[in-house]
């Protein structure tokens, strides 16, 4: 009898596991819902145990009568017609044999797996899909990239921002192949080679992963590994891995076909140098390296400030001078004396002059948070970007979170947060959109983007009615314990995510004119789970309260 129990059983549950047709999409996109899975996870557990309890059972009771037989018949084949000359055993083995052996094959051939298979696929249809693992293996990648982290360093789980009492989970040979191979799948073949090479050596170093669903061997690594550095114009060390891959496999015929060809292009290449004048060979591992990240082996970028972007994201290239940092003040700020706010004043602090971008700290309590998180969770959807042609919301790949909108008119604690945005702003809300809360999810970001309308997006915000973008407020509704800052990449300025506090800024000078210099983005989470709101704040009502003036300067 097999462990597992009948065969059948065990091909529904593999259809379970891996068919992703009911399967949601979209849950990477939001960490605080997907801490529900957690739970799904722990009662699944607890279900495949009480099934393996019951096969333990199942087996004992085979075990025993198996056992008890083994004695009887070693007994009665000493002298069988002695053994049959007693007529109680005469009578017993008539018995066993018609009645006992029947009992016991349908003992053999229950299935005890029956509740365990009912309580899977109940959970089932809130399972992530492909598309979910994918996108949680690319924003693995991009954390890689923005903070410049090793592949070292992420398979061992030890990453920047994690207390010492914070949960850890390493990184196999098997998570790092799967990983190399959805870079691959996008034509990053300069990421494929880092995440393959890590593979490999947690491979050679016995660190293929248990749990894996599929084993991955050292051929397959460097069957990919020698295409990657190949697209990336190492001909060398495609030529290397090839070679390593032929002492393992000599007759993989892809790798025997790719030898030819790279020996081929290797010679025509040093012949190509020396007919130049030139000193020959490769550029030697670190001008490769370069070569890859810089020039070739990626898809082409669409965000021209990539690079400040990220550098603002590990805090660097922050452009703030001694003397202008001299100049902002911490201070507290009740709004030209707002009757709510005279006893009270709120603490309000300069994160940036020019734009000028306030932080008000303690600006809402957790219970407040907690409240309006709990309103959110439910109703979270993949957040989206209208399309600049057809002005049609779709999800991006550069907007990993998913947000709710909560009306005043909901639960209380949404119109009180609106009526304090009001007094601290001292701007009429009653022409603002809803209160979007958002969830980041894996790597959750929002690449550099503007909040007002634009010259070349003259139906955004129409339906509304209501006039462009003239302020934002975004809330902080969580601390994040590494990465997720909202950088400002015109200006060179960076704010970090504080719990309880929101900034304020202005996207339109007075003049109505768009201000480029507050294009921002959120940056990757790379440790914590985050949470914002925001509520964006419109022209009309604001005629007799916005600042006087007719353009900033400065």
């Amino acid at each position: 009898m097999a462990l597992f129990g009948d065969t059948y059983g065990w091909m529904v549950i593999f259809i379970l596991l891996f068919s992703s047709s009911s399967a949601h999409s979209d849950i990477f996109t939001s960490i605080g819902q997907m801490t529900d899975l957690l739970f799904v996870e722990k009662d699944l557990v607890s279900s495949l145990k009480d099934y393996i309890r019951a096969e333990e059972s199942k087996l004992e009771q085979i075990k025993k009568w198996a056992d008890k037989l083994d004695v009887l018949s070693a007994a009665a084949t000493l002298d069988p017609e002695a053994f049959l000359g007693h007529p109680v055993n005469a009578f017993k083995l008539m018995k066993r044999l018609n009645t006992e052996w029947g009992e016991l094959e349908s003992l053999v051939l229950s299935d005890t797996s029956h509740a365990f298979i009912s309580n899977l696929t109940i959970h089932r249809q809130h399972f992530p899909n492909d598309e979910d693992q994918t996108g949680a293996a690319k924003a693995l990648t991009r954390l890689l990239e923005t903070y410049q982290l090793d592949t070292d360093m992420f398979s061992s789980g030890e990453l920047p921002g994690l207390s010492p009492s914070s949960p850890r989970s390493s990184l196999t040979a098997s998570d790092c192949f799967d990983l190399g191979k959805v870079a691959y799948s996008e034509a990053d073949y300069y990421h494929t080679e880092l995440w393959m090479i890590q593979a490999l050596k947690q491979l050679d170093a016995g660190g293929g992963g248990a749990e894996a669903s599929v084993a991955v061997d050292a051929v397959t690594i460097l069957d990919y590994l020698s295409y990657s550095v190949y697209q990336q114009g190492a001909l060398e060390k495609a030529l290397d891995f090839t070679r390593r891959l032929l002492a393992l496999d000599p007759t993989h015929q892809r790798a025997n076909g790719n030898l030819k060809y790279f020996e081929f292009q290797l010679a025509k290449q040093r012949k190509a140098e020396e007919s130049e004048g030139g000193e020959g060979g490769e550029e030697g591992e670190e001008g490769e390296a370069r070569r890859g990240r810089e020039t070739r082996g990626r898809p082409a970028d669409y965000l021209p400030e990539r690079k400040k972007y990220e550098q603002l994201c590990r805090g660097e290239g922050i452009r703030m001078t001694p003397h202008r940092q001299s100049r902002l003040f911490c201070r507290y700020h009740d709004n030209n004396r707002h009757p709510m706010y005279v006893i009270g004043p709120v603490k309000q602090e300069d994160e940036w002059d020019r734009p000028r971008i306030l932080r008000y700290h303690d600006i809402v309590s957790d219970a407040e948070i907690e409240r309006v998180k709990e309103l959110a969770k439910p109703r979270l959807r993949r957040a989206t970007i209208s399309n600049p042609v057809t002005g049609v919301l779709e999800p991006a790949h550069y907007r990993i979170s998913k947000s709710a909108w909560l009306g005043a008119f909901e639960h209380p604690v949404v119109d009180r947060i609106n009526q304090r945005i009001e007094d601290v702003t001292g701007l009429d809300v009653t022409t603002a959109e809803e209160l979007q809360v958002a969830n980041y999810g894996v790597g959750g970001q929002y690449e550099p983007h503007f909040d007002f309308r634009r010259k070349d997006e003259p139906d955004a915000f129409e339906e509304l009615g209501t006039g462009n973008r003239i302020a934002t407020w975004l809330l902080y509704m969580s601390d994040v314990q590494a990465g997720g800052a909202t950088v400002f990449t015109d200006v060179g300025a960076a704010v970090w995510p504080k719990k309880g506090s929101a900034v304020f800024w202005y996207n339109l000078f007075p003049s109505g004119e768009g201000d480029d210099r507050t294009r921002h983005a959120a940056c990757p989470v790379l440790v914590g789970n985050k949470w914002v709101s925001n509520k964006w704040i419109h022209e009309r009502g604001q005629e007799f309260r916005r600042r006087c003036g007719l353009r900033e300067t400065d």
